[in-house]
């Protein structure tokens, strides 16, 4: 880890735990205040004197012309909020792993720079959490790129605003529950670590095709669709799925609408040192909506991904990854 990214934890860190002693609130919370005084002029909150010193310190900083990265921020950021989520209350608080997120930048990086468009590309995240994945994925692009994020929970959506500004990516976030409000229609390209469950709102979900007869549906196959119908025709999605996403119960009917709206392109299995329990394994999936002229892969490459820690290893899969799809969108695109 690089020293300016252990200076900008540091930073966050001491700034949130005094914030939430002095404000008596959450550290995800506090964390959430600390990145908007910090970037906004002014201080909004009653704070001690020492402590408003302090900001002024660290905000000068931040904010000075010492050639902070973008990824140097991104990282401290991440820190932070993981050492947020450890003592959360909320389950759904998780982040995306740092060696998925940029496997992801690489892979869309990979995909989108054969279009050779001249204006920015649009990258939706419908669930995007803290904005981790999102900024990574940003960050490792070769084209100018804006970004869309939506998120139904106001804290980690509050954590994304800070993450983006501070990396000072052109981004419009969205407080919503994604399933229930529709978003930005013919985006380039649609990323999500999508989160797993039930949908608790039958009404809503019967409006999809992928709802099911009896019971909740499943809110990761509702996100699918609704992100196949979000993205541009021919554009690319990729999403982090559970390992079982083809095995439940309510696989057949996803199965049956992805082979009508999308083509599959690739399903790469994580490595599996990367969970606790295997049985919540999860692997990448990459889809492409559907459109006219389109010659689809006869077979999707299916990769069980090594150890991101076997550099050799990954080094080897990554070129078969690269050629692959080179072949293939030669051929396509």
């Amino acid at each position: 880890m690089g020293e300016k990214t252990v200076s900008i934890f540091e930073i966050l860190d001491e700034g949130t735990d005094i914030l939430k002693e002095e404000l008596n609130i959450p550290y995800l919370d506090a964390l959430a205040e600390l990145g908007d005084m910090l970037f906004q002029k002014e201080i909004i909150h009653p704070l001690k004197h020492t402590t408003t010193e302090k900001m002024q310190e660290w905000k000068a900083f931040l904010m000075s012309d010492n050639k902070i990265s973008p990824e140097e921020f991104r990282k401290a950021f991440q820190l932070a909020v993981l050492k947020g989520m450890r003592s959360a209350t909320q389950p759904h608080h998780e982040m995306t792993p740092d060696a998925v997120s940029l496997f992801i930048g690489y892979l869309v990086n990979k995909i989108i720079s054969y279009e050779k468009k001249e204006e920015a590309s649009v990258i939706l995240d419908p669930a995007v959490g803290a904005g981790n994945l999102l900024t990574a994925v940003m960050n490792q692009l070769n084209t100018s790129v804006h970004g869309i994020g939506a998120e139904a929970d106001e804290t980690l959506l509050r954590l994304c605003y800070v993450n983006a500004n501070f990396q000072k990516h052109t981004v419009d976030l969205f407080h919503q529950d994604s399933i229930a409000t529709p978003f930005v229609k013919n985006v380039d390209a649609i990323i999500s670590d999508l989160p797993v469950g039930f949908y608790p709102n039958d009404a809503i979900a019967n409006n999809f095709e992928l709802h099911t007869e009896e019971g909740h549906s499943f809110v990761h196959h509702l996100l699918i669709e609704q992100s196949i119908l979000h993205v541009k025709p021919g554009g690319f999605l990729f999403f982090v799925v559970p390992n079982f996403i083809f095995e439940s119960d309510q696989a057949s009917s996803l199965h049956e609408y992805l082979k009508k709206e999308g083509i599959i392109y690739s399903f790469m299995q994580l490595p599996k040192s990367m969970f606790k329990n295997e049985q919540w394994g999860k692997s990448i999936l990459i889809i492409r909506k559907r459109k006219e002229g389109i010659n689809e892969p006869k077979q999707a490459l299916l990769v069980e991904l090594p150890s991101f820690s076997n550099e050799i290893a990954l080094r080897d899969i990554m070129q078969r990854i690269s050629t692959w799809f080179e072949d293939h969108l030669k051929k396509i695109i």
